[in-house]
C-alpha cells in the first residue's frame, strides 16, 4: 500500500518516464460545439503518452517515447514536432500504414472525439524497447496500445519485466469502446489490468464507462474492489478523489480559467510523475499534477509551453516542503 505521505525511491536509471503508445494528429475544431456545427479545424500533436512525455521533459525530467506514425505528411509533422520540443524520436517507428487521427470538439468540458486508427498500434517489443526499460524508472501507458494487436502483446510483456525488475506502472483506463474491435470485451480486459499497475487515473467519464453511471464515492470502491493500489479519480471542475486503499482524500481543483479542456489530463499525469521523480511525497506529487493541469486548462492544445515544475507551484501557491497531514 502507498502512503500518501511517503517518497518513491527510485533506483539509479538513465531515464525517468517511459512513454508506451498513440502518437497522433489532434484535430480539434475551432468552434465549441458538436462536430456537425464546426467548419475548421486546427491540426496539433497529440496522442496521450506522447504528450506525457514531452511534458515532463519540460516540467524538469528525462523521458523516451516508444511509438509507430506513418511513413506520410501527418507522421512527418510529428516528429518534427517532438524534434523542435527537444524529444529523441530514435524509438519511434515509421510504419507503412497512416498516420492515427482523432477529431475533437472544442469543449469546456469533455470534449467529443473521432477515432481514425492506423499505425499507433503497430508496436513491437524488441531489444530496443527492452534496454529502454531496463533504464527507466516509470512506465506509462493507456488504453489505445491494449485495444489492438500487436500493441497489446507487447505492453504486458512491457508490465512483466516491468515487475520484475521493480519499475513504477501509471495506466490511464480512457477506455472508449470505439478503439476496440468488434465483439472484444474491452471493458473486461481493462478491469483485469487495474491490480496489475501501480498508480490509476480514470476520469468521472472514463470510470461510467468502466462501470455504468454512478457517484463518484461508488466508482472509487468498485476500483479499490478490483485490487488497485492508487487511485486518482478525476472529476472536472470538482476536483479529484484519491484513495490508497486505506484512506480517500479530496482534492479542490486549482484552475481559475478553463479555455480548453484537451490535454488536461495528460498534464495531470506530468505534474504527478515529474513530483514523485523529484522527491516528493506523494501528496505533493498530487498537488503538482493538479497545478499543471490548470496551467494547461489556460490554453489550446493537448501541449502547451511549461515552465519548470517548481514555478507552477510557485504560481498556483504551493508551499516547497509542505508535508501531508
Amino acid at each position: 500500500m502507498f502512503e500518501l505521505d511517503e517518497r518513491i525511491t527510485f533506483e539509479n536509471r538513465s531515464n525517468d518516464l517511459l512513454a508506451i503508445g498513440e502518437l497522433l494528429v489532434d484535430l480539434i475544431s475551432n468552434e465549441y460545439g458538436d462536430h456537425a456545427e464546426s467548419d475548421g479545424y486546427t491540426r496539433y500533436v497529440g496522442g496521450a503518452p506522447s504528450n506525457i512525455a514531452i511534458n515532463v521533459n519540460r516540467l524538469g525530467i528525462r523521458s523516451r517515447i516508444v511509438s509507430a506514425v506513418g511513413e506520410d505528411g501527418f507522421g512527418t509533422f510529428l516528429l518534427q514536432h517532438l524534434q523542435q520540443a527537444g524529444m529523441d524520436i530514435a524509438s519511434i517507428k515509421r510504419v507503412n500504414e497512416a498516420t492515427s487521427m482523432v477529431v475533437v470538439s472544442k469543449s469546456k468540458g469533455t470534449p467529443i472525439p473521432i477515432f481514425y486508427r492506423a499505425a499507433d498500434y503497430q508496436l513491437n517489443y524488441d531489444a530496443s524497447l527492452e534496454s529502454l526499460l531496463g533504464n527507466s524508472k516509470i512506465i506509462h501507458f493507456s488504453c489505445w496500445p491494449l485495444s489492438r494487436q500487436p500493441a497489446r502483446d507487447t505492453v504486458e510483456r512491457v508490465m512483466i519485466e516491468a515487475r520484475r525488475k521493480g519499475i513504477y506502472i501509471g495506466f490511464d483506463p480512457n477506455f472508449h469502446s470505439m478503439i476496440w474491435q468488434p465483439g472484444e470485451d474491452g471493458v473486461a480486459y481493462v478491469k483485469a489490468m487495474i491490480p496489475q499497475v501501480d498508480f490509476i487515473k480514470p476520469s468521472k467519464d472514463d470510470a461510467d464507462r468502466l462501470f455504468g453511471e454512478a457517484t463518484a464515492e461508488q466508482h472509487m470502491q468498485q476500483f479499490l474492489a478490483l485490487g488497485a493500489r492508487l487511485v486518482i479519480l478525476t472529476l472536472g471542475e470538482d476536483g479529484a478523489m484519491v484513495s490508497n486503499g486505506k484512506e480517500i482524500v479530496t482534492f479542490a481543483s486549482c484552475a481559475t480559467e478553463v479555455v480548453d479542456t484537451t490535454g488536461a489530463g495528460d498534464a495531470f499525469w506530468s505534474g504527478f510523475y515529474t513530483g514523485l521523480v523529484e522527491g516528493y511525497t506523494l501528496h505533493e506529487a498530487l498537488k503538482s499534477g493538479f497545478a499543471v493541469s490548470a496551467y494547461k486548462l489556460r490554453y489550446s492544445g493537448a501541449i502547451v509551453d511549461l515552465p519548470p515544475l517548481k514555478m507552477i507551484r510557485q504560481e498556483f501557491g504551493i508551499e516547497e516542503g509542505a508535508s501531508y497531514a
